[in-house]
């Protein structure tokens, strides 16, 4: 079990806030889900109660929620789908827990060599360019970056990832390492179709969403859906390297472009 930095597991320093609420045989939710768990809880109760409208009231009944989840380590979506994540020793690694990660897998054709596009995403700072929900990409070595990406709610998560394969013009593979919001692990492929008929990008994502599958529901009722996501910015990197710039949306009633 992890430790914090007093060398206390984070169940021990809850059944300390906590006492005798806990129950040991009941707990299905990893360390690092548990403390994501109060601390997102804690925002969207905030949030909600210190708005006027009722349009936010339901947030602070899901953050009650989540930091009841977090503070008892038992998640009642957990039981019934029979997920024990606590099991893991809260490893927030790249090995992805298969039954609860999310699996994302799109591709879009662009009329581009398949050298220029490969250049394009290799140089990782670019990707805050076409990825709508990038805030930032910082290289720290050949191998390794820092991500920032836009939560739902305004919650900002980052992780550090590792470039593990890659193959110049035909693929990249990145896992995130231990200590990040967002366990993930993914590849991007390139594929030359010849005969000017441009190239393939095929992206395949799995990641663990913040406080487990919760995070991903609560992402969907906000419309972030995350198959959606990478079509979009495959889409904006169609248009990126084609057109040589993103059209704008602004002053249009909808901040979608039509399909």
């Amino acid at each position: 079990m992890t430790q914090n930095n007093q060398g206390q597991s984070p169940t021990a320093m809850f059944e300390k806030i906590w006492p005798g609420k806990i129950d040991q045989n009941k707990i299905n939710v990893g360390d690092y889900e548990r403390i994501g768990s109060v601390i997102t809880g804690s925002v969207f109760t905030l949030y909600g109660l210190t708005r006027k409208s009722w349009l936010t009231r339901p947030l602070a009944l899901i953050g009650g929620y989540l930091v009841q989840r977090g503070m008892s380590g038992t998640c009642a979506l957990y039981q019934a789908f029979n997920i024990n994540t606590a099991r893991q020793g809260g490893n927030t690694n790249a090995t992805l827990h298969a039954n609860r990660a999310i699996k994302v897998k799109r591709a879009v054709t662009i009329n581009k060599p398949v050298a220029e596009l490969y250049s394009y995403w290799r140089n990782l700072e670019n990707l805050p360019q076409i990825m709508e929900h990038l805030e930032s990409v910082t290289v720290k070595d050949d191998k390794t970056s820092h991500w920032v990406a836009k939560g739902p709610a305004g919650i900002t998560v980052d992780w550090d990832a590792e470039i593990f394969r890659e193959k110049e013009n035909e693929i990249i593979a990145w896992k995130s390492v231990e200590g990040g919001s967002v366990p993930n692990a993914g590849t991007v492929q390139f594929t030359d179709l010849g005969q000017d008929r441009g190239t393939e990008i095929l992206v395949e994502l799995d990641y663990d969403p913040p406080v487990g599958v919760i995070g991903a529901a609560f992402a969907k009722l906000f419309g972030e859906e995350p198959n959606q996501q990478i079509q979009e910015d495959l889409r904006h990197f169609k248009q990126k390297m084609e057109a040589g710039e993103l059209p704008t949306t602004k002053g249009q009633p909808s901040g979608r472009q039509n399909q």
